[in-house]
């Protein structure tokens, strides 16, 4: 999917884009598929959607989560923001846009594609390609 992977969605979709991305639509992936999807574009931590599943009755361990929210992003249903390499968010909206890192909430907000200029990319090295590229602006309340 080239844009949003899913904006509040249930049931036969969601079984729908499972198998569009190639992944089985196990009960399990189903489940948190439809949690992560049922509120719109959203960004989320694993540890944040395993409690969201125990709340909901989804008997899943928090190792599956992180499983499921991995094999979600390598199909293109998530986007990785990872925040200083020791925190990690899932976010359901795939298209091109960077974020906002509020500081003291550790909340993650979007920032439109066009939002952010970048005047210069260095070549990637020989046999490779760029990707993408993340920005992450790290924002607090004034003092």
């Amino acid at each position: 999917m080239t844009t949003h992977a899913a904006t509040q969605t249930t049931g036969k979709d969601v079984t729908n884009i499972l198998r569009t991305a190639g992944l089985r639509p196990t009960r399990q992936r189903v489940s948190l598929a439809e949690l992560l999807y049922s509120k719109g574009d959203r960004h989320i931590s694993a540890e944040l959607l395993h409690e969201e599943a125990v709340a909901a009755d989804v008997p899943v361990s928090l190792a599956t989560v992180y499983n499921t929210l991995h094999q979600f992003t390598e199909a293109g249903l998530l986007r990785e923001v990872a925040i200083d390499g020791n925190k990690t968010y899932f976010d359901t909206n795939v298209s091109d846009h960077h974020h906002f890192f509020i500081e003291g909430e550790n909340r993650v907000i979007d920032i439109p594609g066009e939002g952010v200029g970048i005047n210069a990319i260095p070549e990637a090295p020989e046999g490779m390609e760029i990707v993408r590229v993340d920005v992450v602006v790290r924002v607090r309340e004034k003092s």
